[in-house]
């Protein structure tokens, strides 16, 4: 369980590709896959730099309206469509909308448990879709018995 002044849901493995959010709000997130550590061996975007770009973008719109002192996230399911190879730094976004965000907080009073998807376009810096996402998020009570 976190404590005050952690920060909550951090994955050394994201933190060692070097992603970073260009923006984080309530619902929404916008981040970006540099090339230079994620490269492979022909110098594009490596496969599983495509996974966490499209794990961390879809989750984050989730814990953002959680209390992680009573809720966390996991992935309960991620698969990623390659469109083409990119040569570049890739960026993703995803938003919940409104409603979207009262139902999942609806369940999580209710249940305890709620669940989402999130469909991620991954765009090279040229804005074409290199890759898609399918991110299933659930978001769980500590205390959660399912």
């Amino acid at each position: 369980m976190p404590k005050p002044g952690d920060k909550p849901f951090t994955v050394p493995f994201v933190d060692r590709t070097e992603m970073r959010y260009e923006a984080k709000e309530r619902g929404y997130a916008r981040a970006v896959m540099p090339l230079g550590p994620n490269a492979n061996h022909v110098d594009v975007m490596y496969m599983g730099a495509y996974t966490v770009l499209a794990e961390a973008t879809a989750a984050n719109p989730g814990i953002s309206i959680i209390d992680p002192a009573v809720h966390f996230p996991i992935v309960k399911d991620i698969a990623v469509d390659f469109h083409r190879m990119a040569a570049s730094d890739v960026t993703a976004e995803f938003r919940l909308s409104e409603e979207q965000i009262a139902e999942i907080l609806a369940d999580l009073e209710r249940k305890g448990s709620a669940g989402y998807l999130a469909e991620v376009p991954m765009l090279d810096a040229d804005g074409n879709v290199a890759a898609t996402g399918r991110v299933t998020i659930k978001l769980l009570s500590h205390d959660w018995g399912g």
